[in-house]
């Protein structure tokens, strides 16, 4: 892949992940900064226990979206590492090569088409 090619890539990386971080924070700040029943923080607690089961459930789905994102971020910093490695843009199960759509569509993928395939097959 032409050097050129590989700082677009790095910088579209880059961008992703302080877009990801930025909502990472957000999401936490968020989810901490709600009333804290479960650790006995009664000192706003809502007035009908259904508030207290939406809050609890509001939290939970913001933990899982915090671990989600976590995973991207997680993925976008091995494809830079893979970058500075010179190994971006090589499946990592078969060693060939991640065709320029796949990394165009998904900037951090580390398998080829074929071998996403048949670990999506294998999954399932």
């Amino acid at each position: 892949m032409k050097q050129s090619t590989l700082e677009k890539f790095k910088e579209r990386l880059l961008t992703m992940r302080r877009r990801l971080a930025s909502e990472v924070e957000s999401i936490r700040k968020n989810a901490l900064s709600r009333r804290d029943t479960a650790s006995g923080d009664v000192s706003a607690m809502p007035i009908h226990m259904a508030d207290i089961g939406s809050d609890n459930y509001d939290k939970e789905f913001a933990l899982e979206l915090i671990e989600g994102e976590s995973q991207e971020l997680r993925d976008i910093d091995a494809a830079l590492e893979r970058l500075e490695a010179g190994t971006f843009g090589i499946c990592e199960q078969c060693g060939g090569k991640v065709g320029y759509g796949r990394l165009n569509a998904i900037p951090f993928a580390q398998l080829c088409i074929e071998c996403k395939r048949t670990e999506e097959r294998e999954g399932a």
